[in-house]
């Protein structure tokens, strides 16, 4: 499932598109780097605060380091860690992204050494900018984020059977951090394929092996 993302653009962009403020002072260092995310990286991340809606900075492991591996994608949401989540606008949030990855089922050689998988890249054609469910807590201080999952569209399935990331449209966005907890279910579903659309496999790590030359 989805371990990789970016977000291309400014916050300023993010403000605009989802009438929010900053809930924080503006990240300035330069460890954080938004256009790419990856498991316990930082990420921008929508949430309310009271009646506000901002702009926040999250990292990407809802179990903060307390489990075996980052816990970057939450799916079933009848368990009790996760329903406690779900029950709670307060702890929902949108992700905004640009486009995210899942990597090819099959290896391939590309220039040399062992094969490896190519990376598809997948985006939402009606959203330049589109809106993953997700939750979020705080520990210790630090805020923490995971994306929602459900069962993968006609797109996605080649790639990537076991799910995809939950894509809200425009107008469930309100409802997902607003709602009950049957609207977190009802919501809890895949994008429709025909606004999506993938580019890949590309393999940013390897080079082509050069021609050879017959003389």
């Amino acid at each position: 499932m989805c371990n990789r993302a970016r977000m291309a653009g400014e916050p300023e962009t993010l403000l605009e598109r989802f009438s929010a403020d900053w809930l924080i002072e503006k990240p300035r260092d330069n460890r954080f780097n938004p256009k790419e995310l990856y498991p316990k990286s930082r990420a921008y991340v929508v949430r309310a605060e009271g009646a506000k809606r901002g702009l926040d900075v999250m990292a990407w492991d809802v179990t903060a380091g307390q489990a075996p591996w980052p816990m970057t994608n939450v799916r079933n949401l009848k368990l009790p860690q996760w329903r406690g989540l779900a029950e709670q606008p307060e702890n929902r949030c949108l992700i905004p992204l640009t486009e995210f990855c899942e990597w090819t089922p099959d290896t391939h050689d590309v220039g040399g050494g062992r094969p490896v998988k190519g990376e598809m890249w997948f985006k939402v054609t009606d959203q330049p900018i589109m809106a993953i469910a997700g939750f979020w807590r705080e520990i210790a201080g630090t805020r923490y984020f995971a994306m929602v999952t459900y069962d993968a569209n006609e797109l996605v399935a080649p790639i990537h059977p076991k799910a995809m990331i939950t894509i809200l449209a425009p107008d469930d966005q309100d409802r997902w951090l607003t709602g009950s907890y049957q609207d977190v279910l009802d919501l809890q579903r895949p994008y429709p394929a025909d606004q999506m659309e993938v580019r890949g496999p590309v393999f940013p790590t390897r080079k082509p092996a050069s021609p050879r030359i017959h003389s």
